[in-house]
This record gives structure tokens, sequence and C-alpha cells, in this order.
């Protein structure tokens, strides 16, 4: 028994401000009805000796596998097709974005949060939700298992795979390396902000169906974003995500401009992760 409340305590990190979506904020002594998380340290070497941080690591590289292979198959049927109407289409595409990572969040948010994308980690170490060292093994973890999701899309798309693109992130015809770098950042600040204000303790506290309804928006606006940019990069937002894409597909096209698909995510997770920090959390000035 004793494990087992180890395992729950320690499901996203080991100190108490990363309470997995849809576990309750608790009273603090002060009379407020939610508890404001303490910021978590820079290094923490005792997590390196717990089960629960590479269970963490391993929920995410499944789950960043699962989305990769889903979302990616998903493309591909929709690229080979000689007409979009026999297929699901660029709504169907982000649906299948969309849809992916509500689920994933869903089932995965107890164990390790539920990140699944360096962008939305490198936002909440930004904000102190969690410490260096979970961060970087969770972003090389959320890597590798885009890597092998690809991987496995090639293998069963073969004869195709390389003709229609991989499912590859670049910069369309029509488009600037500026207009896919802004569509980038915006995109990803939308998702890590709806990250932040789905999981922020406060409104789990006064708002008892947020906790439960967390991975909802934040799987929506995966596919809003992907509604919108499909057109100009066809959505990144998820580092990750292109980085198992370009390794697989690994021509010059996907290389060319793959630098935008990790400068924009980490500029949008950060300016998100700023504004909720300093704007919407910030603490109010006391008058006199």
């Amino acid at each position: 028994m004793e494990g087992k409340e180890e395992d729950v305590r320690l499901g996203a990190n080991k100190f108490p401000e990363r309470q997995p979506i849809g576990t309750a904020a608790q009273i603090q002594d002060d009379g407020k009805d939610y508890k404001e998380p303490p910021p978590a340290p820079l290094f923490e070497p005792s997590e390196l000796t717990s089960w629960s941080f590479y269970r963490a690591g391993i929920a995410e590289f499944v789950a960043t596998f699962l989305f990769l292979y889903i979302t990616v198959l998903t493309v591909m049927g929709v690229a080979q097709s000689k007409t979009k109407c026999t297929t699901v289409g660029i709504q169907g595409i982000a649906w299948a974005f969309g849809g992916m990572i509500f689920a994933l969040v869903y089932c995965t948010a107890g164990i390790s949060g539920g990140h699944i994308n360096p962008a939305v980690t490198f936002g909440l170490f930004l904000a102190r939700k969690l410490s260096l060292t979970r961060a970087l093994f969770y972003i090389v973890m959320q890597c590798l298992g885009a890597i092998c999701g690809a991987g496995v899309v090639k293998g069963f798309e073969k004869t195709t795979y390389q003709s229609v693109g991989g499912g590859a992130n670049f910069v369309n015809p029509g488009y600037t390396k500026g207009d896919g770098l802004g569509a980038e950042i915006v995109g990803t600040f939308v998702l890590v902000y709806t990250v932040f204000s789905a999981t922020d303790a406060k409104r789990s506290a006064r708002d008892s169906h947020v906790p439960i309804l967390a991975p909802l928006p934040i799987g929506f606006a995966v596919f809003l974003v992907h509604l919108a940019t499909i057109p100009i990069t066809g959505t990144g937002i998820n580092p990750a995500r292109s980085l198992g894409a370009a390794i697989i597909y690994n021509r010059d096209r996907a290389w060319d401009d793959h630098w935008i698909f990790w400068v924009g995510p980490f500029i949008g997770a950060a300016l998100a992760a700023l504004y909720h920090t300093v704007v919407i959390r910030a603490m109010p000035f006391k008058s006199k």
C-alpha cells in the first residue's frame, strides 16, 4: 500500500505541484480554496533513483509513439489519394491530431502529466512546474517515441511513404519562412496557454469539472490550430512530431525548414509560460 501511495504522489513528479490532470487542488490554511504549488527545484538528483521517474518517461515514449503512428498514418492516407473527396481531408487530419492528444493526455496525465510534446514540457519547465532533470528526460523520450512511431508508418507504407512526403513538416509554397515561424509561434502559444489554463490549481479547486475535462480543451486546441496552419506548415507545434517525421523521411525538403519547428514552438511555449505566470497568475498589488 505504501508503494502504491508513493507511485500516486510521484506520478508527475516528486513534488506536490506536479499534480496530474484530474487531481483536485487542496485548501490552504490561509483561507484560500486552492493550494498554490511551490516551484520545482532546478535539479532533483533523487528522481533518478525513483521508479516513478522512469515510468513517467516510458509513458511519454509510448504516448508519443502512438501519437505519431496514428497521425502520420492519417496524413499518408490523405496525401496518397488522387482526390481528397475520398479521404478525411484536412479536417480529418486535424481531428486525428486533436483526438489523439485528447485520448493520450487522458491516459497518461496521472503518470507523467501527459505532455507528449517538448514545447509543452519546455513551457512547464519555465513556469517551474517540473525540474530540469525531468524536462530533459521527457524530451528525449518524446523524440525517441516519435521516431519509432514514424518508422512503423514507413514500414506500412513502403511504396508511397517517400513519394508523398512522409508526413514531414515544411513551409508550403506561397509562404515565407517568416510566415512559417510566425504560424508555429502563435499555434504553440495557443496550445501551451490552453494547457496552463486547463491545469491551473485555482480553477481546478473552484470549478470541479475543470480537472476532469482538462484533456478536452487541450485536444480541441490542437484540432483548431491544425485547421488554421496545415496550409502553411503542415502544423508542427510539437518538435518531437516534426523530428520523428523528418528523420524517417530524411529528404532535404524536410531538413531545410526544420529549425522553424523547434524555434517556433519553443518561443511560443516561452511566451505562453510568461503570459500565464506574469499576467494571468500574477499576485495582485496591495493598495495602502
